[in-house]
């Protein structure tokens, strides 16, 4: 069973209090075969007092256990706990020899096999609680402790660790002894890497891939290096503590869950980082984007680390207002909040209003697998704008002096919310504790509402705010230019406070009235009458994308928020669904910034298309979408926005109502006029093609001979769950919840192509069984593939009370684990949601 006991906070505060951990000596051996790596762990530690404790281990096989010289009963594991009994004060020294399983979802030691070429590769991803997949430790965050690996690998292979490594021959590697660390932050990656290596101000610097990426990683080595050195250079800008490792290798690796993870100078990626066919320069500001947020915490997490899980927010928040900050200020994506404004925002603000909201910092989490459920849109995307609000408050100096004071106080060691807000009390005369009170210990989302007072044509401005946070923001007041109707100009931006500062006199009535302009904070915001109109009419005619940005989030919540746009005491017609479609369908051809195009067609087709219209509305919906994209293509024909065109491409061909076109693109091998079909896009229309009944398994077989990669296999899979055909469904029914064949992402891509809602009819007899098997699953295979369960093989196409209450069946009686049961609230409340937005447009 994946299942195992986990450590709750008291346990953890317990242990902390008893044990100091000095050194961790780890062995690996990676050469006795397939299914087992071997584990030898010594840890050197003493006890405060006399006491009983455990260490955590899960083993496919427990071979011996010596405390102080003395062996353990091996039997005497529990689960995945081995009691230490009768422990005196003073030092001590365990060591535990042990097989351990590789693993095939993400967690632990995972195991890949490349179809590419046959090459191996392992990696370990050791967040939260699967260290103890790995080695035997005592598994949380405040017990740091030196760690020394030494791990014996293939010939061939090169073995990459948190430290710099040396090659003693006979394939063992040498890890140098690493800083005090957090035992989650360990790392190892072995295989037959491609490398890259250079040194920056005398720190080697290495990326890696699998060999069948290397030419691919070649391509972009310089990038990928210029922004890992333009990130250094401004963190020690900021800093005043240096980088405190001694190494900084990027490791981009196979079927990896998270987007990267910060190991102490070995930061692993999911390797779709390295891009094998064309993207946009967006795709390539969000991966320098991960890059950013990674470096950042070196210092975020890794030099200073939560003391338990309930502050994982001074990792990521971070980490994730630091990689957008940093970027923007060092590398040439200076517009980075624009995507963040249209596209990672929007995950905290949906996150943050439904059941499973959380404070950014709760007050208590209680357990590890509590714990895991918060790395979501609120630790993330509205931490992180809630300290873009904090620096606005603050003033970036006063921000900086307290994040420096943290540093030192806190080096090597452990903080909490508390320390963290002293710190910054010492810098500001400001009161920073009331402000984390409001900001972090609070949940959901205020509202702004401008309301606009008209006397002897001049006017006044007030904003009225449902919440309770206060808020910095800027108010844009725009007019249309006189020389040009269509076209919006700033007259004046406004600085306030909500809720403090009184009616503002803001002269003649501007055309549009806009709160948060800049988007400095974290608040849905409303449009008066006359704003909204010009909103309607004049969007595409704003002169800045980040003020756009704002406008089409307020435009995407009124559709969430039920269809209504009902502002203050003045209600306006109702922003149905496809009245956002046709905003988007007049507007966005004639955008320029890539990521709100990307932003608005991912909503437009995968909420709005796919879920808020009604079935009856959706080819309607489709061939709005399908006649916007030829516009966005017939107006890139020049050649001088080959971002655009490939957005547009990719998402005319995920809404082809109608098989001829795409398919001549794909017998063709080519767009008229661009691009080339490549890889990705040849399995983005074959998938497609499978939806509509115009392929088959013959066709699909052929392309994956002509791509045997990973990412070949992957199509194929997704290729394959979507023929509308009841064998291929039960086929891929079976792989899914029936065997534990699949790794974490062959599960996604099956699942991905498993629903669509052409096939509605065809499927429609899976959706019952959905929720018995799902929890089945994720007790049997864990936290990793029950998350990707609940994400990609949840029925999000069948909106209907039917499918709801099924759920809510499930949740009341089906037992499921707490990463399934997090999943299935927010997919039901989304559901819920998606209910009302239909009901609303009928």
């Amino acid at each position: 069973m994946a299942c195992m006991s986990v450590l709750t906070r008291d346990e953890a505060q317990t242990r902390a209090q008893l044990l100091d951990v000095h050194r961790y000596t780890i062995e690996l051996d990676l050469t006795t075969g397939d299914e087992t790596f071997e584990s030898l762990t010594v840890i050197r530690f003493a006890a405060r007092t006399d006491a009983d404790t455990f260490v955590e281990l899960k083993p496919a096989e427990l071979r011996s256990v010596t405390l102080d010289g003395k062996l353990l009963d091996p039997e005497s594991l529990d689960d995945n706990r081995l009691p230490l009994k009768n422990l005196t004060a003073g030092d001590h020294e365990l060591r535990v020899h042990a097989a351990m399983r590789y693993s095939r979802t993400g967690e632990g030691m995972h195991r890949f096999t490349d179809p590419s070429d046959g090459e191996t590769y392992v990696y370990t991803q050791l967040f939260m609680d699967d260290v103890q997949r790995v080695f035997a430790a005592f598994d949380q965050p405040d017990l740091k402790a030196v760690f020394d690996l030494t791990v014996t690998a293939p010939e061939g292979w090169t073995v990459l660790a948190n430290g710099v490594t040396e090659h003693l021959g006979e394939g063992r590697w040498q890890a140098a002894p690493t800083p005090l660390i957090s035992t989650y932050l360990v790392a190892v990656a072995a295989g037959p890497w491609h490398s890259v290596r250079t040194e920056h101000r005398g720190l080697p610097f290495g990326i890696h891939c699998r060999r069948s990426l290397g030419p691919h990683l070649d391509a972009d080595a310089d990038e990928i290096l210029e922004i890992t050195r333009q990130c250094y250079d401004r963190y020690h800008e900021k800093f005043e503590e240096p980088y405190p490792f001694d190494s900084y290798d990027q490791a981009f690796v196979p079927e990896f869950n998270a987007g990267a993870m910060e190991n102490p100078g070995l930061v692993t990626f999911r390797d779709e980082f390295v891009y094998r066919s064309a993207v946009t320069d967006t795709e390539r500001q969000t991966r320098a984007m991960v890059i950013a947020h990674e470096m950042a915490h070196m210092w975020f997490g890794d030099l200073v680390t939560l003391k338990w899980w309930d502050d994982i927010w001074l990792n990521e928040s971070f980490a994730e207002y630091m990689g957008y900050q940093t970027l923007t200020e060092a590398t040439r994506f200076t517009e980075t909040w624009v995507d963040f404004g249209v596209a990672r925002k929007a995950w905290g603000y949906d996150a943050d209003q439904r059941p499973s909201t959380h404070p950014v910092a709760p007050e208590a989490v209680d357990d590890t697998a509590s714990a895991l459920l918060n790395f979501d849109g609120i630790s993330y995307a509205k931490g992180a704008s809630a300290l873009r609000q904090l620096v606005t408050w603050l003033g970036e100096k006063d921000f900086l002096a307290g994040i420096n004071t943290h540093f030192s106080r806190h080096k090597f060691a452990n903080a909490t919310l508390a320390d963290f807000i002293d710190s910054l009390a010492g810098a500001t005369e400001r009161d920073v504790h009331a402000w984390a009170d409001a900001w972090l210990r609070t949940t959901g989302v205020d509202t702004l509402t401008p309301t606009v007072t008209t006397d002897a044509g001049a006017c006044t401005l007030t904003v009225e705010r449902t919440g309770s946070r206060p808020h910095r923001i800027a108010v844009g007041l725009y007019d249309r230019d006189l020389t040009d109707e269509g076209r919006l100009t700033l007259r004046e931006r406004l600085d306030l406070d909500v809720p403090h500062t009184a009616p503002q006199p803001i002269g003649k009535p501007p055309a549009l009235i806009l709160l948060n302009d800049g988007d400095l904070t974290y608040a849905k915001v409303r449009f008066d009458t006359g704003s909204f109109d010009t909103v309607r009419t004049g969007l595409s005619r704003l002169p800045d994308p980040l003020t756009r940005a704002v406008v089409w989030n307020a435009l995407r919540d009124a559709v969430r928020d039920g269809g209504s746009t009902h502002r203050g005491t003045t209600p306006e017609p109702p922003l149905s669904p496809t009245t956002y479609l046709e905003t988007a369908r007049a507007h966005l051809p004639h955008e320029t910034d890539l990521a709100i195009v990307q932003g608005v067609l991912t909503f437009a087709s995968a909420q709005v298309a796919d879920r808020y219209v009604t079935p009856e509305e959706r080819p309607a919906a489709l061939t709005t979408l399908s006649s916007l994209c030829r516009d966005l293509i017939r107006r890139t024909e020049d050649g001088d926005h080959p971002g655009l065109r490939l957005i547009a491409v990719r998402h005319f061909i995920d809404v082809a109502a109608h098989p001829d076109t795409i398919a001549a693109w794909l017998a063709d091998g080519t767009v008229p006029g661009g691009p080339e079909i490549d890889p990705d896009l040849r399995w983005r229309i074959l998938a497609r093609l499978a939806v509509l009944g115009a392929t088959d398994e013959s066709a699909i077989a052929a392309e994956l001979d002509r791509d045997p990669s990973a990412t070949g296999q992957e199509g194929a899979a997704r290729c394959r769950a979507a023929l509308p055909d009841p064998e291929a469904k039960r086929t891929a029914w079976a792989a899914l919840f029936d065997t534990d064949d699949l790794s974490n992402y062959l599960f996604t891509a099956t699942a991905q192509g498993f629903w669509q809602p052409e096939q509605a009819d065809l499927v429609r007899e899976y959706v019952p069984r959905f929720y018995k098997d799902a929890v089945t699953l994720a007790a049997r295979r864990g936290p990793a593939i029950a998350e990707a369960a609940g994400r990609w093989a949840f029925p999000a196409h069948a909106v209907d009370a039917e499918n709801l209450g099924l759920g809510e069946a499930c949740l009341r009686d089906g037992e499921p684990i707490p990463a399934l049961r997090r999943k299935l609230v927010d997919q039901l409340d989304d559901l819920a949601r998606a209910l009302r937005v239909q009901g609303a447009e009928a």
